[in-house]
């Protein structure tokens, strides 16, 4: 019996255009493909370069405040969304246990979060402080 008929496989030369067939060519890379990663793993934003102590103790500190600043930061973020998500007046308002395991924490560390982000929420928002209160 006869084998069905298949394609013909493209040339894999690279010679010129009388190889007869296409050209195997490599695929463009997308643009969220990741770069490839560096051999060296040990570049800790230039650190490792830097060999007067001075200055290195210099940069380590800038960057030790500006990571504190940065965390301090995005704990405010976590509390203002724990007292969003405790909000009462939400129809899908979460209890205090469902947001200490959504954030990681324990349930009494849930609910200081909670006031926190709310004091955080009353402060910031002009206008958002419940009438009466002042």
């Amino acid at each position: 019996m006869a084998e069905p008929h298949s394609a013909p496989e493209p040339s894999r030369s690279s010679g010129g255009g009388s190889g007869g067939g296409p050209l195997y060519r490599r695929p463009a890379p997308l643009l969220f493909e990741p770069a490839e990663a560096a051999p060296d793993d040990e570049h800790f934003f230039g650190l490792e370069s830097l060999t007067d102590p001075k200055e290195l103790l210099d940069r380590a500190t800038e960057l030790v405040h500006a990571f504190r600043a940065a965390a301090d930061r995005a704990q405010e973020y976590q509390a203002s969304a724990a007292a969003q998500l405790a909000d009462p007046k939400r129809f899908d308002k979460l209890p205090d246990e469902a947001i200490a395991d959504r954030g990681g924490w324990s349930e009494e560390y849930a609910r200081k979060m909670i006031q926190f982000g709310q004091d955080l929420l009353r402060d910031r928002v002009p206008g958002t402080r419940p009438p009466g209160r002042q």
